[in-house]
């Protein structure tokens, strides 16, 4: 009897069923023909199609950050692979386990001049993609795609995650498959390496004779990653340890919680600066961060807080750029704080005898402000103050609602202001940060929680950007409500650039565009405020509408954003081992 066989688009999309998407993002193409009737044929994924390449893996990226599994796009090599390559970028740099896929032509035409050849023998899709991924290859035939959309989808889950681009020559998605694909990402369900030796140190130095007594813990986004946040509260709340989170990590621990500190770093507290630089901590708990710029205050830890640091994080490439940090853990947060969790009867007396004076230093800290210029909340005059429509939007959206926050001004006042009270929550792209990224990323957030409610804070330079990605959303009527800042300028780029002159304050003003409009000639409805007392009523109108819903909010450009410890952190700051 004949082995069965399978055409390598269906074996490709039986695979991403198998691993458990419902979705793909594409944008189709000649490259990618052989797709569309193979996604006729394969009724469990639903296949969203973007305005632009770049928006289709920004949506894969959004899907794998909600979901916690990975996400998936598709569209055709050499032009469309370019448009890709901005948002790969942020997937690598974010650890955000990302899957792209390209089209090529048949391999017969490779180097002959065939219309979009972006093959090995020309442009080479795969080169160019090597440093912006995981892992970037070629496959030029069925019978090796098994073998590579295996390790492929391995080393997407593998740590640090990131994303991985497979260039798909025409023989490969035409060709016959005859292997079964096994599923990959069960492997790595309880995959949680972690140093022992290492590990047992780190117990001893928190629970020893000689253990610290205001020890605090820096939440990272690896807490996210590893699904360690229930662990974390949960050891937290047992020894009263104060919890600050970076950035990139908000939400991973209640921010209204009693042990709460809020973010440290950019668009930080003052509670979690003043805990955390102050000289009165003993022990500094990292887990999961990098300790780049912002997670650290412009890198200003090493050389303010007398603490001690104990780091945990999967990533040495990561911790080794940044010189000596104390006591390295390399491993999973999550196996970490597992491990705590079985010696607790060891850590107990220590961590315990601690407590009460712990809990003193928190109470000293909390008796002081949390948050700068507080006024802003409530400010009634407009233009509207960007961070009053922060505090509207939260004060709407529901305790689990989802905001994706996009890159500019409009980051600092919703990093500072916005409350996020569970992992996976408060979704931005933080390292790379390229500007439009939240626009199309909550069309996969939104894909990937049906039931939650997705809001978007963007301003009016990213809608220039990715704006048109509000259509994708209108098409497919998910009930995503984008907030647009509009102050008619690049508001961070306008805040430094005033002082310089006339010039540079033309070159980063924008005009006063009528977003509301654009959102309507999209097929998304759109609001328009420009009184401050209106901003509560028409947000609820906008989470009110049963599809897209879009609301231009004309916004004050001439807002110094409550980054006040950061900057001072970077002009202290000089560069040493």
């Amino acid at each position: 009897m004949a082995t069965p066989t399978t055409l390598g688009t269906d074996y490709i999309l039986n695979a991403l069923v198998a691993e458990g998407l419902g979705h793909l993002f594409l944008v189709p193409g000649g490259l990618v023909d052989p797709f569309l009737p193979a996604l006729a044929r394969q009724g469990k994924l639903k296949p969203i199609v973007a305005a632009h390449e770049g928006g289709a893996v920004y949506m894969a990226d959004g899907y794998a950050r909600a979901s916690g599994a990975f996400g998936a796009a598709l569209g055709i090599g050499g032009p469309g692979a370019c448009n890709m390559a901005t948002a790969i970028a942020a997937a690598k740099t974010d650890a955000s386990p990302v899957l792209v896929l390209t089209g090529e032509v048949p391999v017969d035409l490779e180097g002959r001049g065939a219309f979009q050849d972006a093959s090995q023998a020309t442009l080479d899709d795969s080169a160019v993609m090597a440093p912006l991924t995981r892992l970037s290859k070629t496959i030029a035939d069925s019978k090796n795609l098994n073998h590579w959309l295996r390790h492929g989808l391995t080393t997407v889950w593998a740590q640090p995650c990131g994303p991985v681009h497979l260039s798909l020559m025409h023989d490969a998605l035409t060709g016959e498959v005859v292997a079964d694909y096994v599923p990959v990402s069960g492997f790595f369900a309880q995959s949680q390496a972690l140093s022992t030796a290492a590990a047992e140190r780190a117990l001893e130095l928190l629970g020893g004779k000689d253990a610290p007594v205001r020890i605090a813990v820096l939440a990272g986004a690896g807490v996210e990653h590893d699904e360690a946040a229930a662990r974390l509260r949960e050891l937290a709340e047992r020894w009263s340890l104060p919890v600050a989170t970076t950035l990139r990590a908000k939400g991973v621990f209640p921010e209204d919680h009693a042990l709460s500190l809020g973010v440290f770093g950019y668009a930080g507290t003052r509670r979690a600066t003043a805990a955390i630089l102050s000289g009165e901590l003993e022990c500094l708990l990292v887990l999961g961060s990098g300790f780049n710029e912002r997670d650290t205050m412009h890198w200003t830890v090493r050389e303010r807080a007398k603490a001690f640091i104990i780091h945990v994080n999967t990533d040495m490439e990561e911790l080794t750029a940044n010189g000596d940090l104390g006591h390295i853990v390399p491993g999973s947060v999550h196996a970490f704080l597992d491990l705590m969790h079985e010696r607790a009867s060891e850590l107990a007396p220590a961590l315990s005898a601690g407590e009460s004076r712990r809990r003193e230093w928190l109470a000293a800290i909390k008796a002081k402000p949390r948050l700068y210029d507080v006024d802003n909340l409530s400010r009634v005059t407009a233009p509207i103050h960007p961070a009053a429509a922060v505090a509207a939007l939260r004060k709407t959206l529901p305790r689990d609602g989802i905001v994706l926050v996009d890159s500019g001004a409009h980051r600092a006042f919703a990093g500072h202001y916005w409350s996020a009270y569970a992992p996976r929550t408060y979704i931005s792209a933080t390292n790379l940060g390229p500007m439009g990224w939240a626009i199309p990323a909550a069309v996969g957030v939104q894909c990937a929680q049906p039931d939650r409610r997705v809001a978007v804070i963007t301003g009016d330079g990213c809608m220039q950007m990715h704006g048109i990605e509000v259509q994708t959303a209108a098409r497919y009527r998910l009930p995503i409500v984008y907030v647009v800042i509009n102050n008619s300028a690049l508001g961070n780029v306008w805040l430094r650039a005033r002082q310089y002159g006339a010039l540079p304050t033309e070159l980063t003003s924008i005009p006063d565009h009528d977003w509301a409009g654009f959102a309507r000639a999209l097929g998304a409805q759109g609001f328009t405020v420009r009184d401050p007392a209106e901003l509560e009523g028409t947000l609820q109108q906008a989470l009110a509408a049963s599809t897209t819903a879009l609301v231009d909010v004309k916004a004050d450009k001439n807002c110094p954003t409550p980054v006040y410890d950061f900057s001072a952190g970077a002009r202290a700051w000089s560069y040493h081992e």
